[in-house]
């Protein structure tokens, strides 16, 4: 159980620190809800929980990032923002992939009701 105490303390942190992370949750979660509504395929939600966990998984290691980097220093310094930057960069291209793949998902049931 002592194993777990800790993801828990890292969650809890992110919840706290990250106003992103809760952003992606609650998308999840409505994307989760969309996905049981329209009732889509296997390999639909294969692609569905692959793109909300890579933007989950870059979200974490983008804080985790933002962390070593504030540790190490509080002033500025040229290396430290390229860090920040690109680590949000790579947040960026996961959503930018999930986007994608909700579109190409979802996009068929919603013409659907029309």
């Amino acid at each position: 159980m002592k194993r777990f105490i800790y993801p828990i303390q890292g969650f809890l942190t992110l919840l706290k620190k990250d106003i992103n992370f809760v952003i992606h949750i609650v998308i999840a979660c409505l994307v989760v809800i969309a996905s049981f509504y329209f009732q889509i395929k296997k390999v639909e939600w294969l692609f569905v929980i692959i793109a909300i966990f890579s933007v989950l998984f870059m979200e974490v290691i983008n804080t985790s990032v933002e962390f070593v980097v504030d540790l190490i220093t509080k002033d500025y310094h040229e290396l430290a923002k390229h860090a920040k930057d690109t680590a949000a960069f790579a947040v960026l291209l996961a959503s930018i992939m999930s986007l994608v793949i909700g579109v190409v998902i979802f996009l068929p049931y919603v013409l659907a009701l029309f």
